[in-house]
């Protein structure tokens, strides 16, 4: 016997987040449907003139205003940005530079250069290991029955 599979599909909401788009900026009828598995892999292949529009010039959503802008999406709420902010926008606070800003994007280096230091510590480790998983040189055996 042999089953039908039935087509994944997601919520607008879900794949707008996977294309890098704003929901509310999207087309009535991307808003309104679902989205199968298959659609989605077409329009990250090859993108309509809205979706290469609307990744162009925005507006886009908080986590591609805190990439674009090189801080967190906590640093962008201390900075007081709640919404999402269009490629103008976000160039203008560039150029602005507010101290806001400054300060998060000095936080965010931060933030990277530690988490770089630790991979590197942890890599060092893996070499020296004898090729046990994490912890498992210390773990007594279990007798086998």
């Amino acid at each position: 016997m042999k089953s039908q599979q039935t087509a994944q599909t997601m919520k607008p909401a879900t794949a707008a987040k996977k294309l890098g788009v704003y929901l509310e900026a999207t087309p009535a009828e991307f808003q309104e449907g679902v989205v199968s598995r298959a659609e989605l892999n077409a329009l990250q292949a090859d993108p309509p003139a809205w979706l290469r529009e609307l990744r162009r010039n925005g507006p886009h959503p908080r986590p591609v205003v805190a990439a674009k802008l090189g801080v967190s999406n906590s640093g962008l709420a201390r900075g007081g940005i709640t919404g999402p902010l269009t490629t103008e926008q976000i160039e203008a606070l560039k150029a602005e530079n507010p101290e806001w800003l400054q300060k998060e994007r000095a936080t965010q280096a931060e933030v990277r250069k530690e988490a770089a230091r630790i991979r590197e510590k942890n890599a060092g480790k893996g070499a020296e290991d004898t090729g046990k998983g994490a912890g498992q040189a210390d773990r007594p055996r279990r007798p086998r029955s």
